[in-house]
């Protein structure tokens, strides 16, 4: 409660010197009982445009391609050759397609919505009387990211299990196995290190996308408050690039980590 209060002050003080910079996503009202933030409102638009756009390029489709759906396929079939190459076989790579591009689509298009007018400079006022940006992009709110680890990390472990088997893959963070005592009690040290990066990777990549998205944010209002004429366009496009690379980055180190989990363990940690 008291974190909820520093960052609240914080939020009137920044907008009391003109720039209006919150951590936490500001709070619109309630459904139900369940609080509806200005991010969660740009997080559904951003679904909505996803579903749109899958909608409408799956009507448009023709045996004989157009260059736009033929540029699409040359796309999408060199990166599904790339997630075949890592995985290792067309079967898995069928299975994580569809999920490696929704994460990237849904991530690109949500770092895109703070380049939209409107987004950051339409305000609501709420019942409690505050003045708060109506939407906001959905990646700077941690609440947003950790909920696409959570489903990352859910969907890591279940294809370790289904690829190797549960004893097999959990195997993997607790070994005993060894000839003497001295290799047994390092491939135990060594599993529980394995276990401790498996829980950090919620942190990593939560925080990553969360602290970059974030920043382009708080950079792109204050130059826009100090230098609105000179420095805005440019630094737009340089954050319309980094929006890309970290969408794909996500998407990279999800499709590594499954790599990862499918892989069967070596040596001493087979047995």
């Amino acid at each position: 409660m008291a974190t909820e209060k520093a960052v609240e002050h914080t939020a009137e003080v920044a907008h009391e010197g003109g720039i209006h910079i919150a951590l936490a996503a500001e709070k619109l009202g309630t459904f139900l009982g369940i609080p509806i933030t200005n991010t969660l409102v740009a997080t559904l638009i951003a679904f909505v445009v996803l579903v749109v756009l899958g909608l409408t390029v799956g009507r448009n489709t023709r045996l004989i391609p157009s260059r736009i759906q033929l540029l699409l396929e040359m796309a999408f079939e060199y990166i599904y050759d790339f997630v075949t190459q890592i995985l290792g076989s067309r079967e898995h790579a069928r299975k994580y397609f569809p999920l490696l591009m929704t994460l990237f689509l849904f991530i690109f298009i949500a770092n895109m919505l703070h380049f939209i007018p409107g987004v950051g400079s339409i305000t609501y006022h709420t019942p409690d009387g505050a003045t708060v940006p109506f939407l906001r992009a959905p990646n700077t709110d941690l609440n947003v990211t950790l909920a696409l680890t959570i489903i990352v990390m859910i969907v890591i472990e279940l294809a370790g299990v289904f690829a190797l088997g549960l004893w097999r893959y959990a195997g993997k963070f607790i070994n005993f196995s060894g000839h003497s005592i001295g290799e047994r009690l390092l491939n135990f040290v060594v599993g529980l290190i394995e276990l401790v990066s498996e829980a950090g990777r919620l942190v990593s990549f939560s925080f990553r996308l969360f602290g970059n998205i974030f920043a382009g944010e708080v950079l792109i209002a204050v130059v826009v408050y100090f230098v609105p004429y000179a420095l805005p366009v440019p630094l737009m496009a340089f954050e319309v690039f980094v929006g890309f690379i970290q969408a794909a980055v996500f998407t990279m180190l999800t499709l590594f980590f499954i790599k990862i989990a499918i892989t069967p363990p070596h040596g001493s940690e087979a047995h």
